[in-house]
């Protein structure tokens, strides 16, 4: 008998998992979404439905399969196969009753979440509304409170890191300053660690308003050592006496306003003010594209795995975070109570470089 009481607890257990990916593409989802299924299939026998284009597949009823099939190969594979999105169902009328109809409609016992900010901050409401959610970090600004890093972020820095090494030899050439803008939206990580790693003249952050004239100061030094200057920009930082740089008005459906600009607007100011040429790179996407390091497919392969075992045991409400080298789970609305912003003393750090 005791076989059958085994055999029919395994069942019992069972559940219909669905997936989503949502906000921006990020290196390192596909390794999460593929972690999940193969561990979630082949240790717990559980089944998995794929939720396309954010919170719009389970608003919509848009779905795909997912198995260990149709999850091979996907790895090294940048995006998602699942898709994306930036739709907010608590900007929709009657968005969180569809959802909850969909999931039980097609059979769904529980979520799991991947995204950033305003992807885990719908999956929190959805947590405390009944919906048994599990969250997984993600974002190339590295910016989710209480995990050190987020899948992504490596790669982006990385990316970064190559487009400063390249800028420098043409900087020289030339003997022009040349403005790397890079994503950054509030905080400054992807601008640090590239700056730093890329030997920039100065590294200019949302965190922490510059002074143009003391940039203009660092540009005139680094030109008298015979060397080209390099200054690296988050797209959300702000001078001194200005404001952030915005494409126009108008916000997405989480109030987020397009940003553009700061690395133009900083070029001017230098040629003006310096009499030397100036130019901006602007990496924009670039940063988000393309396969993951292999830091960021290995964390994002621990995090899938760690994620469907929180899953299996019940532990909703809760995110998978990184903790030193360890992967633990932390209640999911700490990810958004608060951004991870760069500390000033960081920043400092770096500031023995510049100019």
């Amino acid at each position: 008998m005791k076989p059958l009481i085994n055999e029919f607890f395994v069942m019992e257990s069972r559940m219909r998992i669905g997936v989503l990916t949502g906000g921006g593409d990020c290196p390192g989802l596909n390794a999460v979404i593929r972690a999940s299924v193969r561990k979630g299939i082949k240790e717990y026998g559980h089944e998995f439905l794929g939720f396309r284009d954010g919170w719009k597949g389970p608003l919509e009823g848009l779905t795909m399969p997912l198995s260990i099939e149709t999850t091979r190969g996907i790895l090294p594979r940048g995006g998602t196969i699942l898709g994306s999105s930036r739709t907010n169902p608590f900007k929709i009328e009657g968005g969180v009753e569809k959802i909850k109809d969909n999931l039980a409609k097609a059979g769904i016992d529980a979520l799991i979440a991947i995204g950033g900010e305003d992807t885990l901050g719908v999956a929190t409401k959805l947590d405390s509304l009944g919906v048994k959610v599990i969250g997984v970090p993600k974002t190339i600004d590295n910016d989710l409170n209480n995990t050190d890093y987020t899948f992504g972020f490596d790669t982006a820095v990385n990316i970064a890191v190559e487009a400063i090494d390249r800028l420098h030899t043409t900087a020289e050439s030339h003997h022009r300053a040349l403005i790397v803008e890079v994503m950054g939206r509030h905080a400054g990580w992807i601008a640090l660690h590239a700056g730093l790693a890329g030997g920039a003249t100065c590294i200019l952050i949302p965190e922490h308003k510059f002074s143009v004239d003391k940039v203009c100061q660092w540009v005139e030094s680094r030109f008298k050592s015979h060397y080209a200057p390099i200054i690296v920009v988050a797209e959300g930082a702000i001078p001194q006496d200005g404001d952030m740089a915005v494409k126009d008005q108008s916000v997405d459906s989480f109030g987020h306003v397009k940003l553009a600009g700061i690395g133009d607007w900083l070029a001017q100011e230098i040629e003006a003010k310096t009499g030397t040429e100036a130019r901006t790179s602007v990496l924009g996407h670039i940063q988000r594209g393309g396969s993951p390091t292999a830091f960021d497919r290995v964390l994002a392969t621990r995090f899938g795995l760690h994620a469907i075992t929180a899953a299996h045991e019940g532990d909703w409400g809760t995110m998978v975070a990184l903790h030193g080298t360890d992967i633990v789970r932390v209640p999911l609305a700490s990810a958004t109570e608060k951004l991870k912003l760069v500390p000033i003393e960081r920043y400092k750090e770096a500031e023995i470089f510049f100019g």
